[in-house]
């Protein structure tokens, strides 16, 4: 860009400008693109030609799903979103370009994005950039002359956050917002993100995205930052179709329209609440066929993958691999089984669980869940390689992790030296990841119920992956309900709703995980609190230090050598706003995973954690319930390279 100098100059660059703009939607202009680091395909082998269905899919939905269309090729799940004012045929024209040189700039590389002018496209073999949070700040030069740089911003500032506060309003997530800079200059503002967020996460993309200007841009007569989810762009002329935008239905222009849609919408409700009351007595009979349900879903979904007996292991190859299940090769036990390490006749270790022969889940439904769960994969979460169905025997096949669980670290005063704590703050983002991908990536959302440290297991790098995340339904075949009479978990990791009520959601999962990230950050177990003359609790304990302004004593003191502050004052900031006594108060998974990628993120101020446990001992808040300890809970002398939890209830919803 060059500095207006004249209003003849700047009447000149405006025009230029219109005709480059026009111009673009016949060329698309490409901005910048991210690609994965570390994870590859392989040439002519079956991600590649999902991918490329994937890609040719999107490229054929391009002018018919309004600007934006998420879809799914197996394991391939890619979407793109074109800019509001971008006509169909611009659109078009753009994904098919970002649909070729996706693949050219990003070679053999399983996650990657693209942004043009007027789209953006990506695409991911789990979830969408769960692994990956790229942000791009682009500033355009020159900048604004120093006299002019405090009043630039107290113009840009305001206009920018309108177009955010419209956009998250807007059905197309989409908005721009103009005001005068100077008597013959205008400042252009334009705010996107994906129309599958949430308002939450829209507002967080934005204040994300908004927020990093300062550090990028500051001053420019032009910028854009560009997140997976959302982008915010200025500048000092129109780079938008302003006819275009103009068009497009603005959040409040149904209010003239309000007594035409409720002389039409009466009438329909009436009718509505008569079928809802029909439905409410059909909801028994549906909830039966659930089941059913899951059976063809499964039944169809293998089709992808092969038949489900390629999942399928026999009983000989089993005992072959354990010893027949000899005490030699017993590495844990719990309420529902023991647990054995094997070798596979191809030389691979796994995990294999035995199931008791009291667990009520019925044959085909082990063996139709077993294949379901085994399709949930994720760099954060430990596989589930197969089943084993014969007889009496119920036997899942896991991948065997090497280093144990997290608890046999974290919590022994000699091996916790090993978690300095580069490694703790990744094992807090991995953590976040894997939840995030069960509550809202993977094909079912799965509620764990049981998130804890001897449930995070960790690979040869150090690398956490969650374990138990998606067999409990085959445990109980009556936990798909929001609220249950059995209270399955852990003591000191449930949400006070759950425990006390019996009410369980994604939130449940969140509080669990900020009691982890906790103690990931003190080495000290919530429970540990109980026996000693500090607080009630560790929450009670985080709070106290947050409260009187001295959050980095809760540090473990084998870090106070080596730690980034910011990055624990962020995990204990997080960790509290996670142990909130309302769910709703608690962030999403979503929002988290973005809190650990970007400084930028605005935290709200956490409220004082749920009280409910403060006071009562271990033992009578078990009254009553089930409650899982592991082994490495039961015997502090006992080496356990795989770590077992038998009652972690997950909850399954077909997505």
């Amino acid at each position: 860009m060059c500095i207006f100098e004249s209003s003849s100059t700047h009447l000149l660059l405006l025009s230029l400008f219109a005709l480059l703009n026009s111009a673009s939607e016949a060329t698309p202009i490409y901005t910048a693109h991210a690609c994965t680091d570390g994870s590859y395909y392989l040439p002519n082998t079956p991600f590649q030609t999902n991918l490329n269905l994937l890609l040719s899919s999107l490229v054929s939905s391009a002018t018919l799903h309004d600007g934006f269309h998420r879809t799914t090729i197996d394991d391939v799940k890619g979407l793109f979103l074109c800019r509001g004012d971008a006509t169909p045929s611009a659109c078009h024209d753009c994904v098919t370009a970002a649909a070729k040189n996706i693949t050219d700039l990003c070679t053999n590389q399983t996650e990657s994005i693209i942004w043009y002018d007027h789209c953006m496209l990506r695409y991911s073999n789990s979830s969408i950039l769960n692994n990956i949070v790229p942000s791009f700040g682009l500033g355009n030069e020159p900048s604004v002359p120093d006299s002019d740089h405090t009043r630039f911003n107290d113009v840009l500032a305001p206009t920018l956050n309108d177009a955010a506060r419209e956009a998250v309003n807007s059905s197309k997530k989409f908005a721009t917002k103009e005001a005068n800079f100077t008597s013959s200059m205008k400042l252009y503002t334009l705010a996107q993100c994906t129309p599958d967020l949430s308002t939450s996460e829209c507002n967080t993309c934005f204040a994300s995205s908004i927020g990093a200007f300062p550090n990028c841009c500051d001053g420019k007569r032009g910028a854009r930052v560009l997140l997976p989810g959302c982008s915010v762009r200025y500048e000092l002329f129109p780079f938008y179709n302003v006819s275009t935008v103009s068009r497009l239905p603005s959040p409040s222009s149904g209010k003239s329209s309000i007594s035409i849609i409720l002389a039409i919408v009466v009438p329909i409700t009436v009718a509505i609440l008569l079928f809802i009351v029909g439905v409410y007595f059909l909801r028994k009979r549906a909830s039966k066929k659930y089941n059913t349900f899951v059976q063809d879903s499964i039944a169809d979904d293998l089709t992808d993958v092969g038949d489900v007996e390629s999942l399928q292991f026999d009983l000989p190859t089993v005992e072959a691999a354990t010893n027949r299940f000899s005490d030699e090769n017993k590495i844990g036990q719990g309420g529902f089984g023991v647990v054995y390490k094997g070798v596979l006749p191809s030389g691979q270790e796994i995990a294999v669980k035995r199931l008791s022969v009291t667990s009520l889940q019925g044959a085909v439904e082990f063996r139709n869940e077993a294949a379901l769960v085994a399709k949930l994969q994720h760099r954060n979460l430990v596989r589930l390689l197969g089943f084993c169905l014969e007889g009496q025997e119920k036997i899942l096949i896991y991948e065997y992790i090497p280093n144990k669980s997290l608890d046999y670290f974290l919590f022994d005063p000699a091996k916790q030296k090993e978690l300095d704590w580069s490694r703790r703050y990744k094992i807090i983002v991995g953590i976040a990841r894997g939840i995030q991908y069960l509550h809202e990536d993977s094909q079912l959302r799965i509620i764990h119920r049981d998130v804890k440290a001897s449930n995070v297991l960790l690979d040869e790098n150090m690398n956490p992956k969650i374990s138990d995340f998606g067999m409990a339904k085959i445990f109980q075949a009556d936990q798909t309900q929001v609220n249950t009479g059995r209270i399955v978990g852990t003591y000191g990791y449930m949400s006070p709703e759950y425990a006390m009520r019996g009410q369980f959601s994604v939130k449940s999962d969140v509080f669990s995980f900020g009691v982890l990230v906790l103690e990931i950050v003190s080495g000290k177990k919530n429970t540990d609190f109980y026996q000693s003359n500090h607080a009630d609790d560790l929450l009670s304990h985080a709070w106290k230090n947050w409260t009187l302004q001295t959050p980095l004593e809760l540090l473990d003191p084998t870090l106070r050598g080596s730690y980034s502050r910011n990055e624990v004052n962020r995990c204990i900031h997080i960790g509290l706003l996670c142990v909130q006594e309302n769910p709703s108060d608690r962030p999403s998974m979503a929002t988290i995973a973005l809190m650990l990628n970007s400084y930028s993120v605005t935290m709200s101020m956490p409220q004082q954690p749920a009280s409910f446990l403060r006071g009562r001992g271990p033992n009578r808040l078990n009254q009553g319930m089930d409650s899982d300890q592991s082994t490495t809970d039961q015997s502090t002398t006992c080496s356990i390279p795989w770590s077992v939890n038998e009652v972690s209830i997950t909850d399954v919803y077909p997505r």
